[in-house]
């Protein structure tokens, strides 16, 4: 179950999604621009400036990172998610080989080439056998559009 953050916590996360995706905009990019050719033109000390976009870079950066963060949080509790309803349907299938469960966690990245090869190769046996082309030419564009992390 997955932990409730406090709300300081979730209030620091809107406000950093907000502020990254607002200074990711291409017209607040040409706006700092403008603004600092402006300060420079109103001849202000260049001092203030470079302090004031330190600690902006700073700051956008930590913000940036936090939400980053949360991603990459998110797309890992989906992807131990999705491992593990696959290696539900594995063991459920008869069919299936069972040391695939877990082959994520267990072989190096060549091996599940291997695998994900040998995989294909079976599909367009077992389409030859029961003359079903199109549908073994489908799993198979479905195994590559996976093992290249292309889904759908």
């Amino acid at each position: 179950m997955a932990r409730e953050k406090n709300l300081l916590v979730r209030l620091g996360d809107r406000l950093s999604d907000l502020v990254s995706r607002l200074f990711a905009h291409p017209a607040m990019q040409i706006g700092v621009i403008i603004f600092c050719v402006a300060w420079f033109g109103l001849g202000f000390h260049v001092e203030g400036l470079t302090a004031a976009l330190s600690v902006l870079a700073i700051t956008l950066t930590q913000m940036v990172l936090n939400g980053q963060y949360d991603r990459e949080s998110e797309a890992h509790r989906r992807d131990v998610a999705m491992h593990a309803k696959l290696d539900e349907l594995i063991k459920a299938t008869h069919r299936a080989r069972d040391e695939m469960v877990g082959i994520e966690e267990q072989l190096d990245e060549e091996e599940i080439q291997e695998l994900r090869e040998e995989a294909k190769q079976l599909v367009e046996e077992a389409a030859r056998q029961t003359n079903e082309v199109a549908d073994g030419e489908k799993a198979k564009r479905a195994i590559e559009r996976v093992g290249d992390g292309r889904a759908g």
